[in-house]
């Protein structure tokens, strides 16, 4: 009797054990499976890439927040939201990066030198690149630290490679840092290798600044107009250097319209519509001689101030995304409007400024009273 007890206590026992064993299994969450290993997964990249790629693998857990990552240094910040993705709501409380904020940080770490600012469009298109690699050549010719890039005719997307089929990005709002495995499908772009000495790529010695084109098929002119004879084609995006602006020929193209044209060292001329920045570029002197030129279309210039600034289709944060200013920068306004109320950064106005370009901006972001005196109402 007390043996036949004895292994029924026993008999119960084992089963309620096991019963809670397959509870905890049958209840274990998804994720716990090990991590993926984030760090140089593959040999032959540059020390400058090795570290870049263990500088992001530094932030794993931090979280996406769409414009994180673009302040005045290179560095997690709070984002804002992307006025479409109800995830980007909270973006303005969550201390993280962005997919080209996370690139910049990386390579700022490596490097010591902030290459890298902008959006992952303009981080495609950089001059910083000693390689490119096409979409059609996926990841077999990629190392550790090379950028990956998503987007047809406009990159939306960047991630850094690892090796073995895996990558770290900042993927979108609400969720984390992660190791994802490749994506060569899609609308997959291609790849970039970033000069590996970690050193700005000089200016050109005839004393140019050197701006990078978009764009296919854009032609160079003798003259700053598109009658002028045609000097160059760019089958595809371009250094180029500029050594002076002027108004001349009003061009649209692309939805732009611009007057200003660019004079480059072979002595021909490029709309500004192609080369990637403001409608004036910043720091490039007056054909003329004159250190800034003169406003187009009666406009008056004012300054930006902040970082990561967008300009808007219309004026409103919901419309397409025009242009966006990494730094404070200079633009001309044609006139201003009340139209939608916008609160940022401690202000709120409904003050809108349309710009040379046909976009529109907040004059939050503009240095100045809320409605800018002298501009008139369009």
């Amino acid at each position: 009797m007390k043996i036949s007890d004895t292994r029924r206590r026993t008999s119960a026992a084992f089963l309620g054990a096991s019963v809670l064993a397959l509870s905890a299994f049958l209840s274990a969450p998804a994720h716990a499976a090990p991590a993926a290993t984030c760090g140089v997964l593959a040999q032959g990249a540059s020390a400058t890439a090795q570290a870049a790629v263990n500088a992001a693998c530094s932030q794993i857990g931090v979280w996406y927040s769409w414009g994180g990552g673009h302040g005045a240094t290179p560095g997690a910040s709070y984002g804002f939201y992307d006025g479409s993705d109800p995830d980007s709501l909270h973006d303005g409380e969550r201390k993280g990066f962005d997919c080209s904020g996370l690139v910049r940080y990386a390579y700022a770490q490596a490097t010591g030198k902030d290459l890298l600012n902008g959006t992952a469009d303009d981080q495609f298109h950089s001059s910083q690149a000693s390689a490119r690699f096409s979409a059609a050549q996926g990841s077999a010719p990629l190392l550790p630290g090379d950028l990956m890039f998503w987007g047809k005719g406009h990159v939306h997307h960047v991630a850094i490679y690892l090796g073995g089929g895996q990558m770290v990005e900042a993927f979108e709002s609400g969720t984390h840092i992660r190791v994802a495995p490749v994506r060569t499908g899609g609308d997959y772009a291609g790849a970039i290798r970033i000069n590996g000495s970690g050193t700005p790529i000089p200016p050109p010695a005839n004393g140019g600044t050197t701006f990078e084109t978009w764009g296919t098929g854009v032609r160079t002119h003798r003259t700053p107009s598109v009658n002028g004879a045609v000097v160059d084609t760019f089958a595809g995006p371009t250094q180029v250097s500029v050594q002076c602006q002027q108004h001349a020929e009003s061009v649209t193209a692309e939805g732009y319209t611009n007057d200003i044209w660019s004079k480059l060292a072979d002595g021909s001329w490029l709309t500004n519509i192609y080369i990637k920045g403001p409608a004036s570029l910043p720091g490039i002197p007056d054909c003329g001689g004159s250190s800034t030129p003169p406003p187009a279309n009666g406009s008056k210039p004012f300054q930006t101030w902040g970082t990561g600034v967008r300009t808007h289709s219309e004026p409103n944060v919901n419309a397409g995304v025009v242009d966006y200013f990494a730094q404070p920068t200079t633009v001309n306004v044609v006139c201003q409007a009340h139209a939608q109320e916008v609160t940022a950064d401690g202000y709120t106005n409904d003050a809108w400024s349309k710009l040379t370009n046909g976009s529109w901006m907040t004059n939050i972001y503009i240095k100045g009273e809320a409605w800018l005196p002298g501009v008139p109402t369009c």
